[in-house]
């Protein structure tokens, strides 16, 4: 079984946004994870009950000249974040749960 959660995303933007609106949780996930799975493995871990997921896709970026080593410029990771918003009432305690 692949691992659809691969960390919960703690930015100073998640941060207000759950303090705005305490059921809501960011989380880095897999490329090809859907929402149903995100859904899914978000109440098999925490258990919880998720009433939607809402997801965005970050395509990697190309780096600057300066950081270009020999004679090929990098390239940023792609990746996949979800904000998963509980039923009225639930919280996960991301600090207390690895």
């Amino acid at each position: 079984m692949k691992s659809v959660l691969i960390r919960p995303l703690i930015t100073e933007k998640m941060t207000k946004i759950s303090e705005k609106l305490p059921n809501k949780f960011g989380f880095m996930v897999a490329i090809d994870a859907n929402k149903i799975e995100i859904a899914k493995a978000v109440k098999e871990k925490f258990n919880v009950d998720v009433a939607s997921v809402n997801t965005v896709r970050h395509p990697g970026k190309s780096r600057s000249q300066f950081t270009k080593k020999g004679r090929f410029a990098g390239r940023t990771s792609k990746y996949k974040k979800a904000v998963v918003t509980l039923k009225e009432g639930q919280t996960i305690d991301i600090f207390g749960q690895a």
